[in-house]
């Protein structure tokens, strides 16, 4: 879980730093700094423990 949260922290920040930086505002960077990364974060938690009990041949 650790390394799970450390992942959504990193990718808000560069969620945010991209969104600022293609358009200006605070808000919309701010925005996408919450949204995007916080569904891709459930998905990364999933994926994980899917990979992880996934047979692999």
């Amino acid at each position: 879980m650790k390394k799970t949260c450390s992942f959504a922290l990193v990718h808000m920040a560069v969620a945010f730093t991209v969104g600022f930086v293609m358009t200006g505002d605070l808000l919309v960077g701010s925005a996408l700094a919450l949204v995007e990364p916080a569904c891709n974060t459930v998905a990364y938690y999933f994926h994980e423990k899917w990979w992880g009990g996934a047979a692999v041949a």
